[in-house]
């Protein structure tokens, strides 16, 4: 692959790894994940998050209360939010490593084998944050979606329905393993060769210890 081709896709896999790890990280903090609107008042609705409740009003007004127990939560929630938090943390680990892995960062002493580790390493990690983002939103659906269609429960109860914080998740880790996948497939086109510069420089070298050994 062309070095300045392999670059730009490079580039664009850390961009988009960059945008899923944002999405992802509002997708935990958004109390969004589950809405809820009551036939006997119209103009409230009750939004669900990992994190906390809230009543938003039509007005404009919204009142927020954070969970008072872990143990409290249903047993997706639980899962969820350790699986999205940790797809954060290792998102941000991941953007780091596979960023000192780019063609286009000029370190002292870094070897394009050791780039080129760094950045299979930084993409693999990406792989795990974006599939640790996609499975919890997932099985949450799945859940809203089940009970939403469940024949045992009276039609008078209200259902919940998938907010947009779960969208925001799916496309957080769609981007991040979209992105995972550009940097990985660079780092596996590359040869190891050195580059031109690199040429450049060993041809001087040569020709400079031809010139002293014929001094000799």
């Amino acid at each position: 692959m062309n070095l300045v081709h392999r670059g730009r896709l490079q580039l664009i896999g850390l961009l988009l790894s960059v945008v899923g790890w944002i999405l992802t990280g509002a997708c935990n903090y958004l109390p969004d994940w589950k809405n809820l609107n009551l036939d006997l008042n119209e103009l409230e609705t009750w939004t669900m998050g990992l994190w906390q409740t809230c009543i938003v009003q039509d007005g404009g007004g919204t009142q927020c209360k954070d969970f008072d127990s872990f143990l409290a939560l249903p047993v997706e929630f639980k899962v969820s939010r350790i699986l999205v938090s940790a797809s954060n943390g290792l998102g941000l680990v991941s953007l780091a490593i596979s960023s000192f892995g780019l063609d286009c960062l000029k370190v002292e002493d870094t070897e394009q084998k050791l780039k080129k580790r760094l950045l299979l390493l930084g993409g693999v990690l990406l792989w795990m944050s974006g599939a640790l983002a996609l499975v919890p939103v997932s099985w949450v659906a799945h859940v809203i979606i089940q009970e939403f269609w469940d024949e045992d429960i009276p039609e008078i109860v209200p259902r919940w329905e998938m907010g947009d914080a779960m969208f925001s998740g799916w496309f957080g880790g769609f981007f991040i393993i979209l992105g995972a996948s550009l940097l990985l497939s660079t780092a596996c086109s590359s040869t190891g060769h050195p580059l031109p510069e690199q040429y450049t420089m060993a041809d001087l070298q040569d020709t400079h210890q031809h010139v002293e050994i014929r001094r000799f």
